[in-house]
């Protein structure tokens, strides 16, 4: 019996040798994270401090000096314009989409999902040349524009289509498995208990998924102000007409105005650290509500 003890103590100590699985040494924990870290480093912080670091070369007095140019606030006005505008279409548009395709079953579902996300897989350059094709003078309803004097293409109606293209996915992809994991029970009872449809939605639907679509509106804002290639196809590059931000900061930096570029650029950077930091915001509010919920129920 000795024998048979002593000889299941070294297989013991080997099975509590043996490392889970889910567990990494502390070599390739550290590695991991140092490669994490020099990869943002590099390719996101040292980018982003050069930005900064050239739009204060010259100074505070030209830095704010290329906010003064008109050109420089009428591609502010302009950017802000079609945010304002591609933003509102595309909550309704995402809102519409997400509980179609959540609470119902309908021909052609499937093919609604891959729509959703072909701004994903096509070219935001390909989506713009798209749009002066079919809305261009030599486009395929362009004599009919042209004829009832409608200008698209190098107008703002061109831009705000190629925004709304380029941003539509992002609502509707942050409510759809939000609005599946949910289900439609509780909407189910609101209604069974005399609620009208509008009320159901205010109610229960939408404190239900208001931090997603907070997230998903965040995510589309930052892109609409700072999309380049679909805009930059049909804008026509046209100086304090149809010029966005990013389009004057390519102008200015192609003409050797480097601080004004940098400067402009630091707006879209400081737009997008805004962004970053509502979406920490959102994504831990969230995280307390989720908490919240499932220790009522």
């Amino acid at each position: 019996m000795s024998e048979s003890i002593a000889a299941g103590v070294p297989a013991a100590r080997r099975r509590a040798r043996v490392r889970p699985v889910t567990q990494d040494s502390p070599f390739a924990r550290y590695a991991l994270i140092a490669t994490a870290i020099a990869f943002l480093s590099l390719f996101l912080l040292a980018p982003l401090a050069v930005v900064f670091y050239e739009a204060g070369t010259k100074g505070a007095a030209a830095f704010f000096e290329a906010f003064q140019d008109p050109d420089a606030r009428a591609a502010i006005r302009l950017t802000l314009l079609i945010a304002a505008i591609a933003v509102p279409a595309n909550l309704a548009f995402g809102l519409a989409a997400a509980w179609s395709i959540a609470k119902f079953s309908f021909p052609g579902k499937s093919l609604l999902i891959t729509l959703i996300d072909l701004p994903f897989s096509v070219s935001p350059v390909v989506a713009g040349l798209v749009y002066v094709l079919l809305f261009g003078s030599q486009g395929l309803l362009g004599g009919w524009l042209t004829a009832h004097g409608v200008q698209i293409i190098f107008a703002v109606p061109g831009i705000v289509l190629a925004t709304i293209f380029v941003t539509f996915p992002f609502v509707a992809r942050e409510l759809i498995p939000l609005m599946q994991e949910q289900g439609s029970v509780e909407e189910e009872a609101a209604l069974t208990l005399g609620a009208s449809g509008f009320k159901t939605f205010l109610t229960v639907t939408l404190p239900n998924i208001k931090w997603g679509l907070l997230y998903g509106v965040l995510l589309c804002n930052a892109r609409a102000m700072g999309e380049f290639g679909a805009v930059s196809v049909v804008s026509g590059h046209i100086r304090g007409l149809t010029n966005t931000i990013p389009l004057q900061v390519e102008i200015l930096y192609n003409e050797y105005n480097n601080v004004a570029a940098f400067a402009l650029s630091v707006l879209l950077a400081s737009l997008a650290l805004v962004t970053l930091g509502i979406k920490t915001f959102l994504e831990w509010r969230h995280a307390d509500a989720l908490a919240a919920r499932g220790r009522r129920h």
